[in-house]
């Protein structure tokens, strides 16, 4: 593509709906060989069938607008177009075949398309591409010329990625992301190749990293995180002279830490701050890192859960244990604001701007771990405010926001074991709420056991705080683990780059026990159920037993004579005492006199008459 092409493209129009659907056909032929420019301008319907008459069109931009319909076949006679722009345009996939034929293409971005799962478009022979990137269920191919770029994204795309990209020798930008591999074959077939940026995180991969990554000799970024790579890592990576970025986390490396990583005395990476993520891992000791951050080297929970030695700080080891007591029981951050009050909770601040690769812990109570850049912004910031003046209603929290570009995890230490309810609050403070096109973006990440996490449709629009309630999570050990990860779901680029990925205002942990006892409600209501229910049994025994009652003077004067008891009718008594004859009387007591009674079946009794005179 010739500079001429690129001035002239900054002379493009943009027209007006009705101009675009009526008077295509009548444009000056000067004017074919330029670039059309229809950004943000409400235009709806489908694209006009005589838009495939422009067969000398050099560039089109459509994003931003509310068009119907699939993608039409026609977009294949513009086979001298170098640039095509259709993001965010509400159209719906599939992308059609013909795309293969526009051979002078080297900015292509198409996203967001609407409608069922597609296949992955035929991009064969745009071997002019020189950047190549896919995500779950996405592609984006870039071409650096005079900082141009291109990218398929967000289209729910369902098969993989032809073979055929491994031998684009041109490539310099790969990123396959959250795609499912197995093995790592495919970035061995990209030895030797102009490799700048590897990214390959989120592909399941297996195996070890091959020692012949080091003849990629002109990469700068490598990421192969959230994949399970085994192994050590290998020296050879220490060859790689011009890398800025490495990212391994979340993997079953194995090994010793290389020194070139954990000692800032031996490597360049680690003396000028070049992020490295080594975190959650299964490295082995003995360690001689002193600190949980060794400058711009996330270590954390990166060795072996069978690692016990001593040697090994707290932060390095697995689920983080407690380096003292456990006494914690509730924990309120703002993320990326001020410390605040609200509803008699003081929320600590969380403003530190570090997350490329990074750890921190504040006073044993809580602290996060952030990891990756912004695709096409490395300069974004990792904590958000309300940029757009949005009108939020709610706690003053939602007024700003900590983001992360892949992995954000949020940490409550040393915690007490038992049950807690953990409030997450979220409020969508990046995207403006009007009809213009920075209103068209879509964030959607994972939170912890929750997939696919959408803040505007959660809280029903941008600028509207959403709270998800996990009611009953249980802390087994001291470490209460918050995970907010993006998938490569969702707009990259929208209202600008490095809009993307997951964002969360607030965090509210409280206990369900009794802080003082340790006891949950539920536990303590059983306590009590149970204490009543032994007390009235205990009640209900004694009254048998007449220790409360239920034996009378009498009955203990009779005990006394060790005589037989029993329970008989009047009619009974008077038969067997003839009446009560004064000449069965035996005897007497304060309560009346005492008769023999000989009952029918000839048994003895001995019947008590009492006094009328008795109380």
């Amino acid at each position: 593509m010739s500079l001429e092409i690129l001035l002239t493209c900054k002379k493009s129009i943009s027209p007006a709906t009705t101009w675009m659907y009526q008077s295509v056909q009548v444009l000056p032929r000067f004017l074919l060989s330029l670039c059309l420019v229809w950004e943000n301008d409400q235009l709806e319907g489908p694209l006009p069938a005589n838009l495939g008459n422009l067969r000398s069109l050099r560039g089109l931009r459509l994003d931003g607008n509310t068009f119907s319909g699939n993608i039409p076949n026609f977009i294949g006679s513009w086979t001298k177009l170098v640039r095509l722009d259709m993001q965010g345009s509400f159209m719906e996939g599939p992308i059609p075949s013909t795309i293969s034929l526009l051979t002078k293409l080297t900015d292509l971005r198409i996203t967001d398309l609407k409608g069922s799962p597609m296949d992955f478009p035929n991009l064969h022979n745009l071997m002019e591409m020189d950047k190549l990137r896919v995500e779950y269920g996405l592609i984006r191919i870039y071409r650096t010329v005079c900082d141009m770029r291109s990218l398929l994204s967000a289209n729910n795309f369902t098969d993989t990625i032809p073979e055929t990209f491994g031998i684009m020798k041109n490539l310099t930008d790969v990123r396959w992301e959250h795609v499912f591999r197995e093995d790592t074959r495919f970035y061995r077939e990209l030895d030797q190749t102009k490799l700048e940026k590897l990214y390959m995180q989120g592909t399941s991969m297996e195996g070890p990293i091959p020692s012949t990554i080091s003849l990629l000799t002109n990469l700068t970024e490598l990421d192969l995180s959230f994949n399970r790579l085994r192994g050590q890592i290998p020296d050879t990576i220490d060859s790689l002279a011009d890398l800025e970025y490495l990212f391994l986390t979340n993997n079953s490396l194995s090994g010793t830490i290389p020194s070139w990583i954990s000692d800032s005395n031996q490597k360049l990476l680690v003396f000028l701050e070049i992020p490295v993520d080594v975190s959650y891992n299964n490295f082995t000791g003995p360690s001689s890192l002193t600190v949980c951050q060794q400058r711009a080297v996330n270590l954390v929970s990166s060795f072996s859960s069978s690692e016990s030695s001593d040697s090994v700080l707290w932060c390095l080891k697995k689920d983080l244990p407690c380096p003292g007591d456990a006494k914690h029981h509730s924990l309120f951050i703002n993320c990326g604001g001020d410390k605040i009050t609200t509803e008699g909770n003081e929320y600590q601040r969380d403003l530190d701007g570090s997350g490329a690769s990074h750890f921190s812990y504040y006073s044993e109570q809580w602290g996060y771990s952030s990891t990756g850049i912004f695709t096409g912004n490395e300069a974004a910031a990792y904590v958000a405010t309300n940029t757009f003046s949005l009108n939020i209603t709610g706690p003053e929290y939602f007024q700003s926001a900590r983001t992360s570009p892949l992995s954000l995890k949020y940490y409550g230490l040393c915690m007490r074991e038992g049950s807690y309810r953990v409030q997450l609050h979220f409020a969508e403070i990046m995207f403006s709420d009007d009809e213009t096109y920075s209103s068209l973006g879509r964030r959607i990440f994972d939170v912890s056991i929750q997939a696919n996490f959408n803040i505007m449709e959660e809280a029903g629009g941008i600028g509207k705080g959403v709270t998800k309630d996990f009611k009953n999570v249980t802390v087994k050990g001291s470490t209460l683990e918050i995970h907010l990860y993006w998938a490569g779901k969702g707009t990259t680029a929208i209202p600008n780059r490095g809009v993307y990925g997951p964002l969360i205002s607030a965090i509210t942990v409280t206990p369900n026990f009794d802080v003082s006892t340790g006891l949950s409600a539920g536990a303590i209501a059983g306590i009590v159920i149970a204490s009543v229910a032994a007390v009235v049994l205990i009640l209900i025994a004694l009254r048998l037993t007449g220790y409360l009652g239920g034996k009378s003077k009498e009955d203990e004067e009779i005990q006394a004579l060790k005589l037989q008891t029993g329970y008989f009718n009047l009619r009974q008594i008077k038969t067997a005492t003839n009446n009560f004859d004064p000449a069965n009387k035996i005897g007497g007591g304060g309560f009346g006199p005492v008769y023999k009674g000989v009952l029918s079946d000839g048994s003895v009794i001995a019947v008590k008459q009492l006094s009328s005179k008795s109380k």
